[in-house]
């Protein structure tokens, strides 16, 4: 029997997903936008901090194979959305003080 599928569980796994650009995750980016969950399928809307941002599909396949990982998980989708435009105020407290802006 596995684990229930929770969204602090598909959160902690984007956790270790990064810009490769930035030392910084996604999460903490303010890159995720939303997480659904559908008993056992995963749907995230995640953005880039530019919409021109040529690494776009690289990072949505890394949090891809990150939340395929979790135990009990069935199928994956992550969208790419420009709307709203990310802005530097989405950063989280903890990503700020990463990136030394706190």
């Amino acid at each position: 029997m596995t684990d229930t599928l929770t969204k602090e569980k598909v959160i902690d796994a984007l956790k270790e997903v990064y810009d490769p650009e930035i030392p910084v995750n996604v999460v903490d980016l303010g890159l995720i936008y939303d997480v659904n969950l559908d008993e056992r399928d995963v749907s995230v809307n995640m953005t880039l901090t530019a919409a021109g941002c040529g690494m776009g599909p690289y990072i949505a396949q890394q949090a891809e194979w990150a939340i395929s990982e979790i135990d009990g998980v069935e199928d994956v989708k992550v969208e790419l959305v420009f709307d709203p435009p990310w802005s530097p105020d989405r950063i989280t407290d903890d990503g700020k003080k990463l990136l030394g802006i706190d």
